[in-house]
């Protein structure tokens, strides 16, 4: 486990449910919902952190939920016990996924991989547990295509990183890069927020 990356998040974990609670949650609710209304079968969902995220989930499904973090879990725990439906939440880094070859249907992320040390050996982790022909949905934001937004994101995340988020990363091309195939992408804000959706192979 990356200790380095678990220090930071266990030290974000106090105040994140304040800072991206009600508003930005209030704001994304729509296409969050939508994306995770296509859960089925036995669903991996990364970086559940706080749990923001569980309210947008439909109920009845089995998902494992991990997180770097034992503090994020450990605030999400309440409300993973109150899901409607199978929810098991577990101490794991990405880079480290212990599950057999082939053992999920689907897997989702929310704001994820902008964050993942390695990002493309994170995902293929999470193409290797998952069946042939699997999804995935990611809720992401990314880095930029356009000026300004791509200098100021560029700007800003040596700073973001110390404490939370690269703010310019590529990750459709690192989706790629990590072997799914069928990449589609949905813009949500611009081009920085979006939805990818991909098939492992």
């Amino acid at each position: 486990m990356d200790i380095e990356t678990r220090r930071k998040w266990d030290n974000a974990a106090r105040g994140y449910a304040l800072m991206n609670g009600r508003g930005p949650e209030w704001r994304w609710a729509p296409p969050k919902r939508r994306l995770f209304s296509e859960m089925s079968g036995r669903v991996l969902f990364l970086a559940v952190g706080p749990g923001l995220d569980i309210q947008f989930f439909p109920p009845g499904r089995e998902i494992v939920g991990l997180d770097i973090s034992p503090m994020m879990l450990e605030a999400a725990a309440p409300l993973a016990e109150a899901y409607e439906g199978t929810l098991e939440l577990r101490l794991l880094d990405v880079h480290d996924l212990d599950e057999p070859t082939g053992s999920f249907d689907q897997a989702f992320t929310s704001c994820t991989f902008c964050s993942v040390p390695d990002p493309v050996a994170g995902l293929e982790a999470v193409r290797r547990v998952l069946k042939p022909g699997g999804s995935l949905g990611m809720f992401e934001h990314t880095g930029s295509r356009f000026f300004p937004f791509s200098a100021m994101l560029d700007v800003m995340t040596p700073l973001t990183w110390r404490f939370g988020p690269e703010m310019n990363r590529d990750t459709v091309a690192n989706v790629t890069r990590a072997g799914f195939v069928d990449v589609r992408v949905e813009p949500v804000y611009l081009d920085v927020v979006k939805i990818i959706r991909a098939v492992a192979s």
